[in-house]
């Protein structure tokens, strides 16, 4: 039987963190329990003003953050805030598929594109790697706004 999983992240700034990475995966931020949160609305906004009703100090607003897949499909995302740095390699990534089924130059071209646009999201280039047949497609490594390495596969 399979399992449900979460991926979880270290962060200093939640809220920034997991909004990175629902505009990479086109994820989306869902409501505090029991609030209906109108389309067009941010979400993030509703929790903040959820946390203040229940009596949470703004100090602690930013203490976690979630995105889920609006399919239900993909794995949700947890971000917690944590005071260290991060200090080492991952020992574990994510890789974004952003050109499935492309291969050589078409394949390094739409990994470029998405490159830049996830650069503009505040993301930092890491390393291209070409392709190397037949075990390697090529990708490019980077890194979100905290440090944490992904890939774009």
């Amino acid at each position: 039987m399979s399992r449900e999983f979460q991926v979880t992240f270290d962060a200093h700034d939640p809220a920034a963190v997991s909004t990175f990475w629902r505009d990479v995966l086109g994820y989306v931020h869902p409501g505090p329990p029991g609030v209906d949160v109108p389309a067009g609305t941010d979400p993030l906004g509703a929790w903040d003003e959820f946390l203040a009703r229940i009596g949470v100090p703004p100090e602690q607003r930013n203490t976690r953050s979630a995105i889920e897949d609006p399919d239900g499909q993909g794995p949700r995302l947890f971000f917690q805030q944590v005071p260290e740095d991060k200090v080492a390699k991952n020992r574990v990534h994510l890789d974004v598929r952003a050109a499935p089924g492309l291969q050589g130059a078409e394949r390094m071209a739409a990994l470029e594109a998405e490159c830049d646009r996830l650069i503009a999201l505040g993301a930092k280039r890491i390393q291209r790697y070409e392709p190397e047949p037949p075990m390697g497609a090529g990708h490019i490594v980077m890194a979100d706004p905290e440090g944490n390495e992904f890939c774009l596969d």
